[in-house]
């Protein structure tokens, strides 16, 4: 072998133990080629649907839809697939849907409800509602709309800024100002001067407040006056610091939110209709309904009242043979706020029904019950 040739190998023989080396520190990762669908699940009316099943056909990939009608279903192989969404009470949908290199969100499925298997739907209309409590008097004025400018927490859930100062920048005269400290604030119609700012009710420092420490998510609503004569009179400053105009801020609670658990679809109603140890509409000679003799009290939530949202709910649960609801049952089949449901939850537990009745028999029944939420008229705080 010449000398020419033995190098050439004894290079090659170096080059791979170089190699050898460092695949043996940096093992080679395969590239993922599985991915992610998400979307939500909503009814006919655009409501959020509650306990669907959201499977990939063909595969043990499957989700349940939450209290936002959301689902992800996670490692999904890219390509071609089926999906498939079923809910009692619902016709199935199956949609198709291609994986790329990219996750897939953003779906919706629209779910059509069969007819025979819900009740009439019960109307809520509410011409008044008693104001109580720490926000009595800010609900009585986004009411009224007397004065003033207001944003409400559906406004700052539907925008979902970033940073205070940037939602107040959206109002017509107003804009973002760096004050102090480099903190974040604002000033209403050219004014130089910081507005007077309270916080639930009580005023925060004569001074620039930094705005963008309070997250927009945490805020109920938000009151603004442009003057020192257009504030409620509470919410004035005897030495005329109001003149530079008013922020009222009223933060989100217990009063404003539901503490307890979300009033989610209660598990095993399947197993329960399959046993025949409940029945369906369909499935009983005379379907259980409420008791037209029999009032039913569903209070209005005073903060949607005052917004003026309106919208639906669909309970779902088991009218037993006495015609009462047995709660352990109740679940929400779709909703548009959870405030509604929970006003629909507190109502239906006192509930009367006629029971359904199979083969001269009180039986137990499944029930899907609608309730629509509409308002009108002003209101008065207590």
């Amino acid at each position: 072998m010449s000398i020419r040739v033995a190098a050439f190998w004894r290079m090659r023989k170096a080059v791979a133990v170089v190699v050898f080396a460092f695949e043996s520190a940096y093992p080679v990762v395969a590239t993922s080629q599985s991915g992610s669908v998400s979307g939500r699940v909503v009814d006919s009316t655009g409501a959020s649907v509650v306990g669907a099943q959201v499977v990939i056909d063909h595969s043990n990939i499957e989700s349940v839809t939450g209290e936002n009608g959301e689902f992800r279903l996670d490692g999904v192989s890219a390509g071609t697939m089926t999906i498939k969404t079923r809910r009692l009470g619902f016709s199935p949908d199956s949609l198709t849907v291609v994986l790329g290199a990219r996750d897939v969100g953003g779906l919706l499925v629209r779910l059509n409800p069969i007819p025979a298997v819900r009740l009439r739907p019960v109307l809520v209309r509410a011409s008044g509602v008693k104001f109580s409590g720490r926000l009595a008097g800010y609900y009585q004025r986004l009411d009224r709309k007397a004065s003033g400018y207001f944003i409400t927490r559906n406004e700052i859930d539907r925008d979902n800024p970033r940073t205070l100062t940037q939602l107040l920048q959206s109002v017509p005269g107003m804009s973002a100002f760096r004050g102090r400290s480099n903190a974040s604030s604002v000033r209403m119609r050219g004014r130089n001067c910081w507005p007077l700012v309270w916080l639930d009710g009580s005023p925060m420092p004569s001074a620039d407040v930094d705005l963008d420490g309070i997250p927009p998510n945490t805020i109920q609503g938000i009151e603004l006056y442009l003057g020192s004569t257009t504030a409620p009179l509470r919410y004035t400053n005897a030495r005329d610091v109001s003149s530079c105009g008013t922020i009222l801020l009223w933060s989100r609670g217990p009063d404003t939110d539901p503490v307890g658990p979300s009033t989610d679809r209660p598990l095993g109603i399947e197993t329960l209709i399959a046993s025949h140890a409940v029945f369906t509409a369909e499935q009983v000679d005379r379907p259980a309904q409420l008791d037209s003799a029999k009032s039913l009290n569903i209070s209005y939530p005073p903060s949607l009242f005052a917004e003026r949202v309106s919208g639906q709910v669909v309970a779902e649960f088991v009218v037993g043979p006495t015609g009462r609801l047995e709660i352990d049952t109740f679940g929400i089949v779709s909703s548009t706020n959870r405030l509604f449901s929970e006003a629909v939850k507190q109502a239906v537990e006192s509930a009367v029904f006629k029971p359904a009745m199979l083969k001269g028999q009180a039986v137990r029944q499944l029930v899907h019950q609608p309730f629509s939420f509409a308002s009108g008229g002003h209101s008065t705080a207590n």
